[in-house]
């Protein structure tokens, strides 16, 4: 998907779902913990029993997020003093060892990012219960003349009433709501660290709740908030979404990466009708981690292009990153260079494929997969083509500084507030970016975020630094930011095609095409296109901001899979 979704929306992904964790010296019986995360302490409770056989088994409820909800531990291990537990339906884990002193187990969750999470024995303390909220709401606010959709959803459950929030146009959704209190018709709740604080009233028949949403020191937006029929929701319409049947052969395919013990990646194969040998193309995925559709905001971008190059003649393999989905390893270890090595693998298992022509093998990569794709193509002289839809062509470091600017601009944050955030931003890049690893990281990171700088961001004066160290750390941002795209892009000499969308807010279309041109001077079969009117998820769009993704129903503009295919044609069609 984008290079924003581990940066900009990373705290919506992690909260979406559950989260895990375990038991005492024995294992068994009912332990909570808070997790840290950017938007505040995420509640989880974990359930521990010993079966007959002496072997654990349990479950894990996010509390605050879906009471009542509880998901399998897929295993459980408890080794001495070190617990153990995988939840494969998240592709989260957890470890942690035995704090005689805390009486507690201390350890990390991984769920695509590692948190801290200690879990103390008993059940979480249960939370008030606020009466005549229960149900969606809906409202708007206007932040110097952006408006942003807003909603939220309360529930009463056993254990109290809890409130999530979402605000759509910022791709966020599914955040606990703090300090949820009713004094009358009074109302008043936090949200992500109080960074935002609502007040307002409950209209006597209940309908509508009237008041403002402000962050500390910020002009307090006016927001009315309107009790939503409890209707279903209708799917949303993709039309482009392949359906079968296909007059194409599809083929679930297991790979194994011999440079990186542990991950087998899984995909699909898709192969025109007849013997071949055929053309192939290999996708590569944006940043976070995707499926092998790189499903995003309700879409499917990469099904809709591999059925697209199938119907034209190209075989496609498409699949899932390293563990994601049905692919095996560790996600949260790996950087951009580790997926360059996943690529490289496909295209030898693919190279060895009878139907493939081996000597037309190229990647198509989008986002950070077009980042990648050079990567893999420097240490893989026989990768036939690369495409690259929004790769970058500047240092990321750069890149990203361009980003907060202008998705925040389309967030509604003021060119003030902008000027003062981004002397922040590259200082705490530059730190995570010299950072030998987490611990570095955090420390550097505390060590800017000071009280000033959480006020040129709009937080809290107590706001911690976890809001930011729970983003930018690990081994894949410290590559991500210390990455120039220019050496490997020069040296290639097979044919690219670079395309942008000129509504792109995420890799910005002049700049980085124009990057891209240079850096392949030498290369003698090169074709940079700026597709007018396209977002960074190569949709015709209006703004470009990413809370339209979810809302148009095309998936990927006929004219951008038109250019593709054509171009590729023009090379690499017939034996």
């Amino acid at each position: 998907m984008s290079l924003l979704r581990r940066f900009l929306t990373l705290f919506a992904l992690i909260l979406a779902l559950p989260q895990a964790a375990l038991a005492a010296p024995d294992g068994a019986g009912t332990w909570h913990g808070a997790g840290a995360t950017p938007i505040g302490e995420l509640m989880l409770v974990v359930r521990i029993e010993r079966v007959a056989d002496g072997t654990l088994k349990g479950d894990i409820e996010s509390r605050n997020q879906n009471p009542g909800r509880t998901m399998p531990l897929t295993s459980v291990a408890l080794d001495k003093e070190r617990l153990t537990f995988a939840v494969e339906s998240l592709q989260a884990k957890y470890e942690g060892t035995w704090s005689e002193a805390e009486k507690a187990w201390v350890g990390t969750f991984t769920q695509g990012i590692e948190m801290k999470l200690a879990l103390k024995a008993g059940d979480a303390p249960a939370t008030a219960v606020i009466a005549g909220l229960d149900g969606r709401w809906g409202g708007e606010v206007v932040l110097n003349g952006v408006t942003l959709r807003q909603g939220l959803r309360f529930r009463t459950a056993p254990t109290g009433t809890i409130g999530l929030y979402e605000s759509p146009d910022q791709m966020v959704s599914g955040v606990p709501v703090r300090g949820l209190a009713r004094d009358g018709n009074a109302v008043r709740f936090t949200i992500m660290n109080g960074m935002l604080v609502f007040s307002g009233t409950l209209a006597d028949d209940g309908q509508s709740l009237a008041g403002t949403l402000a962050q500390p020191g910020q002009t307090e937006l006016a927001i009315t908030l309107k009790r939503q029929a409890a209707t279903a929701k209708a799917a949303a319409k993709r039309p482009q979404l392949p359906v079968a049947p296909f007059p194409y052969r599809s083929e679930e395919v297991s790979i194994p990466n011999p440079a990186a013990p542990g991950v087998t990646l899984a995909g699909t194969l898709t192969l025109p009708q007849g013997k071949g040998p055929f053309p192939a193309a290999i996708l590569i995925s944006g940043s976070g981690p995707q499926d092998r559709d790189e499903t995003l905001a309700g879409h499917k971008p990469f099904a809709v292009i591999a059925d697209h190059l199938t119907r034209h003649g190209f075989a496609v393999l498409r699949h899932d990153d390293r563990g994601t989905d049905k692919s095996t390893g560790d996600f949260s270890k790996a950087t951009s260079a580790d997926f360059a090595s996943d690529a490289n693998a496909a295209f030898a298992w693919l190279a060895a494929r009878p139907e493939i022509a081996s000597g037309k093998i190229g990647f198509i990569g989008h986002s950070e997969g077009g980042m990648i794709a050079p990567i893999a193509m420097a240490g893989n002289p026989k990768v036939a083509y690369a495409v690259l839809l929004a790769g970058p062509g500047t240092r990321l470091d750069q890149l990203m500084l361009s980003q907060q600017r202008l998705v925040g601009s389309q967030m509604g944050r003021s060119e003030a507030d902008l000027d003062k955030a981004e002397p922040v931003f590259a200082q705490i890049f530059a730190a995570v970016a010299k950072s030998k690893d987490n611990a570095e990281t955090e420390a550097a990171i505390a060590a800017i975020f000071t009280p000033q700088a959480r006020a040129d961001f709009g937080l809290p004066a107590d706001a911690p630094a976890s809001i930011l160290t729970a983003r930018l750390g690990g081994p894949w941002f410290r590559y991500f930011l210390n990455y120039d795209p220019v050496p490997n892009l020069a040296r290639i000499k097979v044919p690219v095609l670079a395309i942008n969308g000129s509504l792109d807010r995420q890799v910005p279309a002049a700049d980085n095409l124009a990057a891209i041109r240079k850096a392949l001077a030498a290369n003698k079969d090169v074709t940079i296109v700026e597709l007018p009117g396209l977002n960074h998820l190569f949709q015709t769009a209006k703004t470009g901001g990413i809370g339209e993704y979810q809302q148009i129903e095309e998936t990927f503009a006929p004219a951008a899979l038109d250019l593709m295919t054509t171009w590729l044609q023009k090379r690499f069609a017939g034996p």
